[in-house]
């Protein structure tokens, strides 16, 4: 799960250096792909956070 978190992270964030740049066609997609990434981060964190509680994953 570690693995998808950095991948999403990455991902944003790579998504708002193409809206800084202007390199779209369509601001708005890249908005909404910006805030699902978020969404899928929020996810992602208490989901790594719950198996850490609940003693399924390492530290």
């Amino acid at each position: 799960m570690k693995v998808i978190l950095k991948e999403l992270k990455e991902t944003r964030g790579n998504l708002i250096m193409t809206t800084r740049a202007k390199l779209h066609k369509s601001p708005e997609l890249v908005k909404t792909d910006i805030n699902e990434c978020s969404e899928l981060i929020a996810i992602f964190v208490k989901s790594i956070q719950t198996a850490r509680k609940t003693g399924i994953t390492k530290k």
